[in-house]
């Protein structure tokens, strides 16, 4: 789309500008298409672990629905509170909001076979972490310098390396399976890498709307070449009705401390990248540094975003990277283009028959679309770590917070004479990593981690 069909250059940087809607909703369901597929899929994984996901055979499997319905409803409110917002909340730019993969590594143990916490204790913790979380907008500026290119890049690499077997278990046909026969057959993998294999193609050799929605397209090109091999089953999408409203505490309440804890703590991490994230669109976008009431307002309606998305029993949200590039390529700053977007997911959310239209998807085509999703988080995660200085005070803060988080993640054995709280903090792998990094960070002589 050529922007000068758009506006002025001047228009094109103001945030109060309004395109005409022949370009505007395009532009909006553009947002969408880039971060559909990274919304919805914490949702599938959450509600396998908690054993009512794709294969489980549960009777509860229409709690999947609900919680894919949820997570679309869901990032279309927060969004909203971000790009129109009211009194101090929102930061009132084009900053998409969607479910979270950072949570995934503390939500997993939660709810997995006999899980902690379960469902309640989960969402209660994701409620109770948005209240924590929009209270950080009142001070978010003053503990940036706790996450430093050193801390943030081991974070986000922890958030990866912690999520790749879920890829990799999903592609091969999904946790009901293994230890059958059907498990990594050949069927399978053929999807994922049909998935795989058309992204990659679009993203590389592709421009627009293709390459932005790159991952999609490839779950689309999986999901059809599946369907022709007789792995689609279209039974629960005749059943579920057209319309449900969100449902309040829909799995109870029950206060677990390991939970809140690990959600608090996930809390400043996300309101840090949110604070990267509203200053990436501020400077690719309109050419200036954010203001500090943009700072704060976008941090109250992440944290606001998550409470209520917590009461409903959806899954915390914060803003996607994705979409920040997506501003600087497209160069338009118009907070109404991402309302739109934030509208058409919100109508979405309200449909649970697209919700059961999403679940009829092979776990193994999904599984080819989060192999290269979770393989970008530790990449991401890489690229922060390229801006550190590695000398021999960082290499020892990343080797240790990595050692021993990676180590208690992959033998959480090792805590069995610990309490629940601590070992379902400790076994995430990312808390330790993060909380060793972050304090190794401050107490250790010399901070001089940026090239």
């Amino acid at each position: 789309m050529d922007r000068s069909s758009i506006g002025t250059p001047e228009q094109l940087r103001d945030p109060e500008f309004t395109p005409p809607l022949a370009q505007a909703i395009p532009l909006g369901i553009q947002h969408v298409l880039a971060m559909f597929v990274s919304n919805v899929t914490p949702a599938i994984i959450v509600a396998g672990a908690a054993g009512f996901g794709f294969g489980s055979n549960s009777p509860d499997f229409g709690s999947m629905i609900y919680m894919i319905q949820m997570s679309m409803l869901f990032a279309g409110i927060a969004t909203l509170f971000q790009t129109i917002g009211f009194g101090p909340v929102g930061a009132r730019l084009p900053v998409v909001q969607g479910t979270s993969f950072a949570f995934l590594p503390v939500m997993i143990p939660a709810v997995a076979g006999a899980g902690v916490a379960g469902l309640p204790g989960l969402m209660t913790g994701v409620f109770i972490g948005g209240i924590f979380h929009f209270f950080l907008g009142t001070f978010v500026g003053r503990i940036r310098h706790w996450l430093p290119p050193l801390v943030t890049g081991l974070i986000v690499v922890m958030i990866g390396l912690a999520l790749v077997k879920v890829g990799i278990e999903y592609a091969a046909g999904g946790v009901p399976l293994k230890g059958k026969p059907g498990f990594g057959g050949a069927d399978h993998w053929f999807v994922a890498g049909v998935v795989i294999v058309v992204t990659l193609v679009l993203q590389f050799f592709t421009r627009g709307m293709l390459s932005v929605a790159a991952v999609l397209l490839g779950l689309i090109a999986g999901y059809v070449v599946a369907m022709m091999m007789g792995m689609v089953n279209f039974g629960n999408v005749g059943r579920a009705a057209w319309f449900t409203p969100p449902s309040l505490m829909k799995w109870g309440w029950e206060v677990n401390w390991a939970i809140v804890i690990g959600m608090c703590f996930m809390a400043i991490v996300s309101a840090v990248e949110t604070v990267g994230d509203i200053s990436g669109i501020t400077k690719g976008g309109a050419g200036r540094e954010a203001t500090d009431r943009e700072i704060s307002g976008g941090t109250f309606a992440d944290g606001l975003g998550t409470a209520v998305a917590g009461l409903f029993g959806a899954l915390p949200n914060t803003s996607f990277s994705q979409n920040v590039g997506l501003v600087a390529m497209t160069g338009v700053m118009s907070r109404r283009i991402v309302s739109y977007g934030a509208v058409f997911l919100i109508l979405c959310g309200l449909v649970p028959k697209i919700g059961a239209l999403i679940s009829t998807m092979p776990i193994s085509v999904l599984g080819g679309g989060v192999v290269v999703m979770f393989g970008m988080v530790v990449a991401s995660g890489v690229r922060m770590l390229s801006d550190v200085n590695w000398n021999h005070r960082n290499m020892l803060i990343f080797a240790v917070s990595l050692s021993l988080g990676l180590g208690l993640q992959q033998v959480p054995e090792a805590l069995q004479h610990l309490g629940p709280t601590a070992k379902i903090l400790l076994s995430s792998g990312l808390l330790p990593a993060a909380f060793l990094s972050i304090v190794l960070n401050l107490v250790l002589p010399g901070r001089d981690e940026a090239k």
